[in-house]
């Protein structure tokens, strides 16, 4: 390699590949004649199409098969069943935020954030997520009425606003 000499990047790296092929004794020329910029352009045209199936389709025929594990009927029978939908009664959702009497602005903020940690959609199985949104509604609701200072739990004698 020319040390002091100005060169671009690609000449360098064709330097590189080119001295490290001499001390390997092989003989590649294509690798040194390779044009990165159109390769590019290329790439940019549009003439070539590469679509998620035939990426599928390329990756699977370069991958080696896993042998298959066989499958114990112990763990198929072993899998518990979904777990029902929560409940979105009010009462029941401002039990579980701890809503009664009482409570600051920055505390009632907290217990939203640790609700939505618990409750929020994005956080739950796709089969509960409907659900999920029907019950984070009802404690935003319940939470900005203790914010305005109309919550009343149920049996207090007077009726929510």
């Amino acid at each position: 390699m020319a040390i002091g000499r100005r060169r671009d990047f690609a000449a360098l790296l064709d330097e590189l590949i080119s001295e490290d092929i001499e001390h390997a004794g092989g003989a590649s020329a294509s690798l040194n004649s390779l044009d990165y910029l159109s390769v590019a352009e290329e790439l940019h045209s549009g003439r070539i199409n590469f679509t998620d199936r035939r990426a599928q389709v390329e990756y699977g025929e370069h991958q080696t098969p896993e042998p298959a594990k066989p499958v114990e009927p112990e763990v198929m029978a072993a899998e518990p069943p979904p777990a029902p939908p929560l409940t979105t009664d009010p009462d029941e959702i401002a039990r579980e935020l701890g809503l009664g009497g009482t409570i600051e602005p920055r505390l009632l903020d907290r217990l939203r954030r640790e609700f939505a940690f618990r409750n929020h959609p994005d956080r739950v199985p796709a089969h509960l997520r409907a659900n999920a949104m029907m019950r984070m509604q009802v404690a935003n609701m319940l939470i900005d009425e203790a914010k305005r200072g109309r919550f009343r739990p149920r049996g207090s004698g007077e009726a929510r606003a």
